[in-house]
């Protein structure tokens, strides 16, 4: 084992996901059994670049693995990309003896905490938080089932509406580069088709859906798009089928922010009590620049690098299901 961690450093960065909190909680009291000291950096690399930091008791989080968001705050740090930035949040944990940093957060976030790692041979623990559920060598990231039940809960109503008007209607849903929120919670409510990235073959997704035929006692139909900066999602889509086939009533709902939000389920919950739990294992087991992970239902340390260079293979067997039970 390495230097003895006296004290750690926890942030929340990037987008905030839904179990951020009870995941600080898990970190902050399993830090506390074990006799470290804890201390809370707000507003993500910006805040430990301002020296926002502040220590931790057990009641700083009393009452909070119940509530979304994160109650660290979070922010994008555009500083933090420049060597001064990861000097002075270097100095900053020096200055406040800070011996090892727990980062919850997704891609950006983890690469973020590995160029820290890299730069000045400091002990990093990553903690996947992201709705994307996108990082490599963990099943699922916190906040991912969060979204994933409020999509659904939402194309529920939608395909209320979308029955009584007979229309299609494209929902976009969040993702990024990924499609497991699309995937399975096209999969999850009934929708017809759902369009993701992983699945950009030479095939026209579109018009696979469309040629597929609606069924005639189908009146109405849903599909899911991932939100995607290279085809414009939804409205893409929408506007095609507005112009190739004008017969279509068409609607479009892009579910935006809403998606990040709200009370955490249960296996969110469950899911970060337990990596933030790990995370102070892995110190006290002398572990650095992993990302704590579950696999299997299993804890797993997975290189940081790994988690996040690696793209997570979305199963290609629910593309085949949704296929199926959409007919």
């Amino acid at each position: 084992m390495g230097k003895q961690i006296k004290t750690v450093g926890v942030l929340t960065s990037g987008g905030d996901a839904p179990g951020m909190n009870a995941c600080i909680r898990a970190v902050t009291r399993a830090a506390i059994f074990n006799g470290i000291k804890v201390m809370g950096i707000y507003r993500g690399y910006e805040g430990l670049i301002n020296g926002e930091i502040k220590e931790f008791t057990s009641e700083s989080v009393s009452n909070t693995v119940q509530r979304g968001g994160t109650i660290l705050k979070t922010a994008r740090s555009k500083e933090f990309m420049t060597e001064e930035g990861l000097k002075k949040a270097y100095d900053n944990l020096q200055a406040f003896g800070i011996d090892a940093l727990i980062v919850i957060g997704g891609n950006g976030s983890l690469t973020g905490a590995q160029r820290l790692a890299r730069e000045f041979d400091y002990p990093v623990i990553g903690l996947p938080g992201t709705i994307d559920n996108d990082l490599y060598g963990t099943d699922s990231t916190i906040g991912y089932d969060t979204a994933l039940n409020t999509i659904v809960d939402c194309v529920d109503k939608i395909r209320d509406t979308a029955t009584s008007h007979d229309r299609i209607f494209f929902v976009e849903v969040m993702g990024r580069d990924a499609g497991f929120l699309a995937q399975n919670s096209a999969i999850a409510a009934g929708a017809e088709a759902a369009i993701i990235p992983e699945d950009q073959t030479d095939v026209d997704q579109l018009e696979q859906f469309i040629s597929r035929g609606f069924r005639k006692s189908k009146n109405s139909s849903i599909v899911i798009v991932s939100e995607s900066p290279k085809d414009g999602g939804a409205m893409y889509y929408a506007e095609r089928v507005r112009k190739e086939y004008p017969q279509y009533d068409v609607r479009v709902t892009i579910l935006g922010h809403l998606q990040r939000g709200g009370t955490p389920t249960a296996f969110d919950r469950i899911l970060a009590s337990r990596l933030g739990y790990a995370s102070i294992e892995a110190l006290k087991e002398g572990q650095r620049n992993v990302m704590v992970g579950i696999h299997d239902d299993e804890i797993v340390y997975v290189p940081i690098d790994r988690a996040v260079k690696k793209d997570k293979p979305i199963d290609r067997e629910l593309i085949n299901v949704l296929g199926v039970l959409s007919i």
